[in-house]
């Protein structure tokens, strides 16, 4: 059970002294049996007149900050102190009838599954739905973890990661077709996939952990990662990443789970002044492995008191 730190900095340049608007703020990880926080900080520059905080619609920690000040330049930094436990195993227990493709779910979860099935993406030529299908054997049954794994190690084999500085996500049929694309182009691509054989998906973004001592590991660290959480019956919620071949919770650490790409954007607000005043934004982040660190308590520090979950 290693024990990460992550340093999270983002940094927006003004022309001139600019007004804001509210920031909504969503670095903190998701504690959970498998990532466990011991210590998080936030520090604003300038400081807000005031940070409150919330959990979304989907349970996610959201922090708001507002402002009454005017400045060059705003920063965002977010350290975060967890205990991490990976599945090394890409096995899991599911309910005897979902063992194989296909299965049904319940219908006690499937008033809360519905809208996690459903495409949110045209494909008017049903060219994901192909693609999801390849995977298939001719008689259409198939072990479902075996199926799940072979999408997300196809996409790290035969597709190029690209990583892209514009907001919002690639259409699917753009990443399918071109075959290249970023972490969170891949996780949709993905999703709209798995809901096309009728699984339920959600999307995950936070924080990928890469050796610095295995840097060809894995692709997509410097940032914020992406990538999806497919539901099965008797193991629930299972990560998968694309963009890596990673089945499980490997070197991934939950932020935020949302059905939709656009609800879990890590940080947004608003200024106010010219467009041409905005120089762009820039984000770093950092994650490592504390040696010999031990487990302890979870400390909270920052602008203002963080919730324990």
């Amino acid at each position: 059970m290693p024990i990460l730190s992550v340093q999270h900095r983002t940094v927006y340049r003004y022309r001139r002294p600019v007004s804001f608007g509210e920031h909504r703020i969503m670095f903190r990880p998701r504690d959970s049996y498998d990532q466990r926080l011991i210590e998080t900080t936030l520090d604003i520059t300038p400081e807000p007149a005031s940070v409150r905080w919330m959990f979304d619609v989907f349970g996610n920690c959201v922090a708001v900050a507002s402002f009454d000040t005017r400045a060059e330049t705003l920063t965002f930094v977010c350290g975060i102190t967890l205990d991490h436990t990976p599945e090394h195993a890409p096995v899991f227990p599911l309910a005897p009838h979902a063992t194989h493709y296909p299965f049904g779910y319940g219908a006690e979860d499937m008033p809360d599954l519905a809208r996690s099935i459903e495409r949110q993406w045209p494909d008017p030529r049903h060219e994901v739905d192909a693609w999801a299908r390849s995977f298939l054997p001719a008689d259409g049954r198939i072990p479902t973890q075996e199926l799940l794994a072979a999408m997300t190690r196809s996409v790290r084999a035969n597709f190029t990661y690209l990583a892209r500085s514009e907001k919002g996500v690639q259409d699917p049929l753009t990443t399918l077709r071109g075959k290249r694309g970023s972490c969170r182009d891949f996780a949709v691509l993905m999703m709209e996939a798995v809901r096309a054989l009728g699984m339920a998906a959600r999307f995950v973004s936070g924080y990928l952990y890469n050796p610095r001592n295995d840097r060809a590991r894995h692709v997509g660290g410097g940032s914020t990662h992406a990538w999806l959480q497919v539901y099965l019956p008797g193991a629930g919620w299972v990560e998968f990443d694309p963009t890596n071949g990673i089945v499980g919770n490997r070197d991934l650490i939950r932020v935020a789970v949302t059905r939709d790409p656009a609800q879990a954007v890590p940080l947004h607000g608003s200024f106010f002044g010219l467009a041409s005043d905005d120089l762009g934004m820039r984000v770093e982040v950092d994650v490592v492995e504390l040696s010999g660190a031990a487990a302890a308590p979870i400390r909270e520090q920052g602008s203002a008191p963080v919730p324990a979950r």
